[in-house]
């Protein structure tokens, strides 16, 4: 997959368009996020339309990228910001709080040009509360 491709995909992810999982997910997509694990376009849109999105805005920010024909490395780092107090994937947020997620996401593409295989490592995952308090988090679900 080349660049350009990959960034549409991070463009509509940014503006929270779920629609971007039908078209760039394999129906089987196996996903481990953390201790998370999903799979295919119905676990992408759950995850992110039921316990990220109203919760949190999420904007992704591709640092590095490499790719052949069937694999993407990126190194990336997302900000997310509360949208609303409540009890998240992350434990209990006030709005405002933000967290900072660094690491490295690997994506294997399958014969239609779909991601079949996203595997999430983190580096660093911060909570900096609106008080200003930094919390390292660690693996955070």
């Amino acid at each position: 997959m080349k660049r350009d491709q990959f960034d549409q995909y991070i463009r509509r992810f940014n503006a929270e368009d779920p629609t971007a999982f039908d078209d760039f997910i394999a129906p089987d997509m196996k996903m481990l996020n953390g201790a998370l694990e999903f799979t295919g376009i119905a676990g992408m849109r759950d995850h992110y339309e039921n316990k990220i999105w109203p919760f949190f805005k999420e904007e992704l920010n591709v640092l590095r990228f490499v790719s052949d024909e069937k694999h993407i490395g990126i190194q990336m780092w997302t900000h997310f910001t509360a949208r609303v107090d409540g009890d998240t994937l992350f434990g209990p947020v006030r709005k405002g709080d933000t967290y900072d997620y660094r690491g490295l996401i690997m994506y294997d593409i399958n014969e239609s040009g779909r991601f079949s295989s996203i595997i999430v490592s983190y580096n660093s995952f911060v909570n900096t509360k609106v008080s200003g308090e930094v919390i390292e988090m660690g693996l955070p679900h």
